[in-house]
């Protein structure tokens, strides 16, 4: 009795631990945001700031374009978020749904595409936005980003997922293909359209290869190449540098706590398919 009263306890305790490790980082940035330079640097390291330098946040506006920048990087994930979500449910509801000759060959020969680095469609994907005409451009920056193989994977598990009497039922009801896809499948598919959104706008607004690629002028930069230009090649101002991260963060913290229900159920239900 007394060792089966112990072991809530003892999962609680490491829970606990866990969430302080997972929790320490942001915590550490939110106060390196609000010291000095020399105290950001001091060793032994200063815990809390002495004194708190709240002019940090001002000159991260003043070392970037910061509103244009987010303006940039909020597009950037709208739009890369749609295409993503429009796309990638149509294909695998094709894919899953639609049987039609070399289906399962070409589904093969798609989700090939997850084996090779992403680095290495750089290149060929920076020649076409430039005959394009497409440097420095939103469209450049969110066209490549709106096909995705995992996107269509995941989306392709939760159609095959689904009875097939549903479709069954309303093709003897008179629905075509498009009918059945938007009216009854496409509602049922909304747990793995939030897991696809949520994958999609993390990737989106962190990404930064890409956008430093293809961008050089500073108000078409998204958040993430202005915030990797206020490291210095020789040094580097850790408490701005962590005041625009902060800032960066903010929209993706306050929509997690704002969808947190839906994005749990999202993620949850996604990994209970196979």
């Amino acid at each position: 009795m007394n060792e089966s009263k112990r072991r809530p306890w003892l999962v609680h305790v490491l829970l606990a631990l866990g969430a302080v490790l997972m929790v320490f980082p942001f915590v550490w940035q939110l106060l390196t945001a609000f010291k000095t330079f020399p105290g950001s640097v001091q060793v032994p390291p200063q815990i809390l700031p002495a004194p708190w330098e709240f002019g940090n946040f001002a000159k991260v506006f003043a070392s970037m374009p910061f509103a244009a920048m987010f303006v940039n990087s909020a597009v950037l994930t709208i739009g890369r978020t749609l295409g993503q979500v429009v796309l990638c449910t149509m294909a695998g509801y094709g894919f899953a749904r639609i049987p039609f000759r070399g289906r399962n060959a070409l589904f093969v020969a798609f989700l090939s595409v997850l084996m090779v680095p992403s680095q290495l469609y750089l290149l060929p994907q920076y020649e076409i936005i430039q005959s394009l005409g497409w440097l420095n451009s939103l469209q450049g920056l969110i066209l490549p980003g709106i096909f995705s193989a995992f996107g269509t994977f995941l989306m392709r598990q939760f159609f095959l997922s689904m009875p097939a009497e549903l479709e069954e039922a309303a093709r003897i009801d008179g629905a075509n293909v498009w009918q059945v896809f938007w009216r009854i499948m496409l509602p049922l598919a909304k747990p793995g359209i939030i897991a696809l959104t949520v994958f999609t706008v993390l990737w989106s607004w962190n990404d930064l290869l890409w956008p430093l690629v293809v961008t050089t002028d500073p108000n078409r930069m998204p958040l993430s190449v202005g915030l990797a230009q206020l490291v210095g090649l020789h040094g580097t101002d850790y408490p701005v540098l962590m005041a625009g991260a902060l800032l960066a963060a903010l929209p993706m913290l306050l929509t997690f706590l704002f969808l947190q229900k839906q994005f749990i159920q999202g993620i949850a239900f996604s990994g209970s398919k196979g």
